[in-house]
Formats: C-alpha cells, structure tokens, sequence
C-alpha cells in the first residue's frame, strides 16, 4: 500500500504521523509512504533520515492526497485537505467529530474511509490510541494552568505549592480518568491542594488507593462541584465520552462565583469542552478571560511537546495502520473488533453511534459496509 505523511497545518501543531522509525517498518513490510518535505521538522527529524528509513520525499500535501492510498495524520484534517481527500481513500488520524459538524459532512461527502484514533478501543475497554495523548495533556494541564495563574498572565498571583506558612494552590480536578490521574500525580507532585472528582466507584477506589492522603478523592455531584469549584484556583476539566460530545458540568452561573483570577484549564476541549464557556484556542493565543476567569482551551495541548508527544503516538498507532496495509481496511477492520471501533465514518456513511446520536446522522455499521 503507499501511505502519505503530509505535513500538519493546525496553528503550532508541530507533530507528524509518522516517524522515520515507523517509515521504516512499514517500508520493511513492503509498503511505500511518501512524506511532505520537512513534515517531520517539529519534532527535530530531517528529510534526510525520512530518505533513509527509505520514504519519498514530496513537496506539497496536494502530492500526498492526490497519490496515497491511506493518509496519516495527528490532528483531524482541516477544510482545505478534506477538499482533497477522495472516495476509498483511508484517513487515519484524530478526527474528534462530535463537536465539528462542518468536518463530519465533509468527511461524509468525502466517501474516504475515516478511522479515528481516539475510539479505537483494547480489550480492557479503555481507549489506547488516545492514552498517551491523555497523559501528556494531562501532565500539562497543570504546567499550564500554574503559569496561567501567575499575574503577569491574568491569574489570582498563587504559586500551586505554596511555601513555609503560606497555604498551596486548591486544585480541582473534574474526571478520574486518564487525563485526570496524569493532572492529579502532577499537581500533587507540586504540593498543591488536590481534589479529584468522579462518579465510578471503581475509579474512585482507585485513585484513593493510589493517592492516599496526597490527595481527596471525592464522588462528584452537582452540589459537591458547584462548592468545590467555587474554592478552587486552578479546575481542571478531564471529562470523557468515548466519541461523544463531552457534557457541560461546570455552567456559566457557577463560573461566576470563582474567585478572581481564578483558571480553568478545559482538557475536554476536542470534544467541545466541559465548560460552559469554553471555546477552542491554539498555542499562539491560548487564554482568554471571562467572568475575571482565566480560560485556557488549547484543542492540541500535545503538540506543545511534539516529539514526546509523537514518539508516544506512534508507539500505539503503528501497529493498527501496519494492519490496515497489510490486509486492506475492511479485512483489517473484521478481524480486529478493538480497531473496527476507530471507524467513524465510511464510504459516506456515518458508522460510529455516538458521532450518529450527536449530530443527527443514520447509524450505519460496519457489518453492512463490509457485506
């Protein structure tokens, strides 16, 4: 199969689909894969050693999408590659739907095959190809919400960890789950004041057992929110639905009675953001203020720290797009039910329930796309 690695254009999205590392097993498995000239400058690979893990290097993403059978990507395709993509063509990436109907109809009207990471599923139910994004955007989170509460940038002046005789930050993390726990071990490593907030038992037994008195471990409910939210310096917002838009927990009245410069840091935002308020920002303007609260909402907080990040993605994506080369995408999807989870849309069907229920398409599955 030949596979194409265009260069991403998101504002400061600096990470690549693939890395020479991975160029060179899919070359090694007898696959070809062009590469757009520098896409792999963010996270410090030349096109010299894309040439050497034995790629083609082009000179416009136009040359990707026109040529490639399966394109790969990070960061779901903005408006002027989704013009390019073509019926049958596969498109492995991000894709994060629910909250972008513009992206779901040009998919839909694309007839590409559209695989979406962040649904991929493993057999213990959690979400592989969007875990280490999770621990990276979580780790952030709180380096991200710490300078956002510094004066100079709009905050309340508070250092997270406090010092001798002055109390620490107050830390609310809203969501036990990957991002959540990355963002409590961070702020917790800080010595700030931490409390995580879930509705699992089993998450909640979890974390408690993990933290112990490092951290409160608390069942979220709206009174116990609205409280907790109110007292806080930095909410982090860590709220997921597999494939479905997040839900808005903390609303525009509860933002109100936050303290004055107080932060919020919305790692939800992909999926539209579990804040009221929230709104997608990008790293070369990533706050705004509202109600005297700092909002930070970058939608691609990984690609800050591109070469971690890219590193950490191609370790779980790789194997899944070896796949699909290897046996062409409906085999690959048949046999693999964790992988056939990915699938999002199809031949201009919509086949992912949750993208379907949010944005008013017919639910179409796999199994009648493939018989």
């Amino acid at each position: 199969m030949l596979l194409g690695v265009p260069k991403e254009i998101k504002v400061h999205e600096y990470r690549v689909g693939l890395t020479p590392e991975g160029v060179s097993e899919l070359v090694s498995s007898g696959h070809s894969v062009l590469v757009e000239s520098s896409a792999g400058q963010g996270i410090g690979a030349t096109d010299d050693q894309y040439l050497t893990a034995g790629a083609e290097i082009v000179s416009t993403a136009a040359e990707i999408f026109a040529r490639a059978e399966m394109i790969v990507k990070v960061k779901e395709p903005q408006a002027v590659e989704r013009k390019m993509l073509r019926p049958g063509q596969i498109l492995y990436t991000y894709l994060h739907l629910a909250p972008d109907p513009a992206q779901t109809t040009d998919l839909v009207e694309s007839g590409a095959v559209c695989i979406a990471y962040e649904t991929v599923t493993d057999a213990q139910g959690g979400l592989p190809l969007l875990k280490p994004m999770s621990q990276v955007a979580g780790r952030m989170s709180i380096q991200a919400g710490a300078a956002a509460l510094e004066k100079a940038h709009g905050g309340r002046g508070v250092l997270l960890g406090g010092v001798p005789g002055v109390s620490p930050g107050k830390v609310v993390i809203v969501g036990g789950g990957m991002v959540g726990f990355n963002a409590a071990q961070m702020a917790v490593g800080l010595h700030a004041d931490v409390t995580i907030l879930d509705r699992s038992p089993e998450v909640l037994e979890r974390l408690e057992n993990h933290f112990e008195a490092s951290a409160k471990v608390i069942y979220s409910t709206q009174s116990t929110l609205e409280r907790l939210v109110s007292e806080a310096d930095l909410v982090v917002g860590a709220v997921l639905i597999p494939g479905a838009a997040a839900p808005k927990l903390v609303t525009r009245e509860m933002l109100g009675q936050m303290k004055s410069g107080s932060v919020i840091v919305d790692v939800a935002i992909d999926q539209g953001g579990c804040f009221e308020t929230s709104k997608a920002t990008t790293h070369a303007d990533p706050t705004y203020v509202i109600d005297d609260v700092v909002h930070y909402c970058v939608a691609n907080m990984p690609g800050g720290v591109a070469r971690t990040s890219t590193y950490a993605l191609n370790n779980v994506t790789l194997q899944h797009a070896l796949a699909i080369a290897n046996y062409g995408w409906k085999t690959a999807l048949s046999d693999n039910s964790h992988l056939r989870a990915g699938l999002n849309v199809a031949e201009g069907k919509v086949t992912h329930p949750a993208v379907a229920k949010d944005l008013g398409y017919d639910h179409v599955p796999f199994e009648r796309l493939a018989s």
